[in-house]
């Protein structure tokens, strides 16, 4: 083969490629992510903090331990008691028996806590979010609940709340129940926490949304607590912490003989925020190097673009027929803009799709006058080229993509005069169109 060959050969295959790549568009993205990332664990996923959108994931309903990532449950109920007033940060709550034994058991992460003592709310929410100490979150567990077993109860009523499917919580704190001194609250005597990547990301994706304060105390890579040490945060991603990476500002680790080692993590750069899960990694290592590979591949190739700006109109519907209207249309727009995290350069993989409310219309199609400016006669949102669908952690996420459709005018209603007037010339019309038709018909 002569140089000339060769390269309209390989300019050939080029070709081919290039036009293999577009028309298999969404379809392979989801194969090339689990081909590029490679994550060495059993279950894992990413998702837009914003819209809760999945962008990659693999095993993600898969029951698994959670370890002390369960915790994050604790947390969120503490900043919701916070909020409500019935809890106080500076509330003082004095160390029993068990919460002393407890944070001095062997082989627990825990801080040290003296029995009798008053610590106040705060502290204890510090020392479980920052060094997941266990005694400190089954503290702040009698606290809310009276004793962890009424907890642990609420831990699941709310976890059917905000929207998760695949859990069951038996303690507080994310332990072997064998490793709570003969007191577990529920379950069986080797029993953990368990939930699925999805439900790990879901309870990690309405933290940040209802409660987004929690990454002050979740960011911070030491805790200096009153006892005179300094306790790291097991996040070892956070910013002075040896496997620090650029936006790591949150959440949290777990990890048991049962679970392996977990990680949900947060990172944010340039306004994008993103959410991963590992689960049941190799080694404390491990769950970073894999984190890191998430959240590389995220900054890497998505971005929130604008898909449809404000007052956008649909190419073939700018307007819809009205009757009775002093017109005989109305324009029509949408209220906002669409916008969504998409991966680099798809941006034309997304078409509008026009939704329009059926108790508005007609049965020929029609709105009725009057019709005021700003009134919403339907929705806008979004569908890729192909028909596939756009993932997210809840059936409900497909709101985040919908945007109203309003009149962009007002439409008064014709006066009796006129509306008789047309109904004469309709009337009219119809009998000479028929006689049209029958004198047609003879010939």
């Amino acid at each position: 083969m002569n140089r000339k060959q060769k390269q309209l050969s390989m300019f050939f295959a080029a070709f081919i490629l290039t036009i293999t790549t577009m028309f298999s568009g969404f379809s392979m993205e989801a194969e090339a992510a689990e081909g590029q990332l490679g994550i060495d664990a059993e279950a894992a996923m990413l998702i837009d903090a914003d819209t809760g959108r999945v962008l990659y994931e693999k095993n993600s309903d898969v029951v698994l331990g959670v370890a002390s990532m369960s915790k994050m449950m604790t947390e969120y109920m503490v900043l919701e008691a916070i909020k409500q007033g019935k809890l106080q940060w500076d509330q003082k709550v004095k160390i029993n028996e068990y919460v002393y034994k407890l944070s001095g058991a062997p082989g627990l992460s825990n801080v040290g806590l003296t029995q009798g003592e008053d610590y106040t709310v705060k502290e204890l929410y510090e020392a479980m979010a920052i060094h997941s100490g266990n005694a400190a979150t089954v503290a702040l567990a009698e606290v809310l609940s009276g004793t962890e077993k009424n907890h642990v109860e609420k831990m699941n009523k709310k976890a059917a709340e905000l929207g998760l499917k695949d859990y069951k919580f038996v303690n507080s704190s994310g332990l072997n129940n064998s490793d709570l001194l003969g007191k577990y609250p529920a379950g069986s005597p080797e029993e953990e926490n368990v939930m699925s990547a999805r439900s790990m990301a879901m309870l990690a994706y309405r933290l940040l949304q209802d409660y987004p304060d929690i990454l002050k105390t979740a960011s911070v890579p030491v805790l200096k607590f009153r006892d005179g040490r300094e306790y790291k945060n097991f996040n070892w991603m956070l910013p002075g912490l040896i496997y620090q990476y650029d936006g790591v500002d949150g959440l949290k680790t777990g990890s048991t003989d049962f679970a392996g080692y977990g990680f949900t993590a947060t990172a944010m750069r340039n306004g994008q925020r993103f959410i991963s899960v590992v689960m049941k990694a190799d080694s404390k290592d491990s769950r970073f190097a894999e984190t890191r590979k998430i959240f590389d591949y995220a900054f890497s190739n998505f971005t929130k673009e604008e898909l449809m700006e404000k007052n956008f109109q649909i190419q073939d519907k700018k307007t819809l027929p009205v009757t009775k209207g002093k017109a005989d249309s109305v324009k029509i727009q949408t209220d906002k803009a669409i916008s969504m995290t998409i991966r680099n350069g798809e941006k034309d993989q997304y078409q509008p799709v026009l939704v329009l409310d059926k108790k508005k219309l007609t049965k020929d199609g029609e709105l009725t006058a009057p019709i005021k400016q700003g009134e919403q006669v339907g929705y806008l949102t979004v569908k890729t080229n192909n028909e596939e669908k756009i993932s997210f952690l809840t059936d409900s996420g497909q709101k985040e993509i919908q945007v109203p459709v309003v009149a962009a005018e007002s439409v008064e209603k014709a006066n009796w005069f006129v509306l008789a007037m047309r109904g004469i010339g309709g009337f009219f019309g119809d009998l000479f169109g028929g006689v049209a038709d029958t004198v047609k018909g003879w010939f």
